[in-house]
């Protein structure tokens, strides 16, 4: 099976050295509404008529708490891990949000397709990302992306457990410099329908590198290395780029 082609706008511009404060892929989402606050705020001040105006300071009122939000949703927080961690040996969280489900489970069929892998189970750690989280992802351990893999699905809950099977998705296949992989999953919900990949195959990722984004709440799934073991909980709140997920066992 061949998975079929993501859209034009799946590989976006790659991450800045020194990232902003705000995400690149909000900004057009923002001017959406910052743009119209601005003309109504204005347009309000230039008339006369006090009554005519106030109709319009009460729009951009509405407008500027919209828009204050889009500017919420789309920070971009420079995180860290502790100073004392050996990334090397830590799985660094690809998401903000909640861990979900910590089970064993094959990879997605297109993702171990590309790379000739079998459907063996691995351990699988999923993190729902409602839509007040940090939405930015974040590369787990340091790799070689190896392939990059979509799937154009449905846009169920992405809390309910068939959203790893149904959902639209795309798979990242890492490879370690001990030649083992893993793979993230980025998984739409039901009001993310937008998933933003910004990596090619043969791109070298550090750990904690800004490697995508997925908007208005959703999914990531993990599936481990092998020797890695998970170092999390079901209902744990993790941060990317700061909470360790697994740790090598021994």
């Amino acid at each position: 099976m061949t998975a079929p082609n993501p859209p034009a706008s799946f590989v976006g511009k790659p991450y800045p050295s020194r990232p902003p404060i705000i995400a690149q892929d909000g900004w057009l989402i923002i001017s959406f509404f910052f743009f119209p606050t601005l003309f109504a705020i204005v347009v309000a001040i230039g008339l006369r008529n006090t009554a005519a105006a106030i109709p319009l300071f009460a729009i951009a009122l509405v407008m500027t708490a919209f828009t204050a939000w889009a500017f919420w949703f789309f920070r971009d927080p420079e995180r860290k891990p502790g100073a004392n961690e050996d990334l090397s040996l830590a799985m660094i969280c690809p998401a903000d949000g909640v861990i979900v489900k910590i089970d064993s489970a094959a990879p997605p069929a297109e993702a171990r397709e590309a790379v000739g892998e079998e459907p063996t189970p691995r351990t699988r750690i999923c993190i729902f990302m409602n839509v007040f989280n940090v939405h930015v992802n974040r590369a787990p351990l340091a790799g070689t992306v190896q392939a990059i893999a979509y799937n154009r699905g449905k846009f169920f809950n992405a809390s309910f457990d068939k959203a790893s099977d149904l959902n639209e998705r795309a798979s990242l296949v890492l490879t370690l410099a001990d030649n083992s992989r893993f793979f993230v999953v980025q998984i739409a919900g039901l009001v993310a329908r937008r998933i933003v990949s910004k990596v090619r195959v043969g791109q070298v990722l550090t750990a904690g590198e800004r490697y995508g984004l997925i908007k208005f709440g959703s999914r990531v799934d993990v599936y481990l290395p092998p020797g890695f073991e998970p170092a999390v909980q079901l209902r744990d709140k993790v941060f990317a780029g700061q909470s360790i997920i697994a740790r090598r066992a021994g």
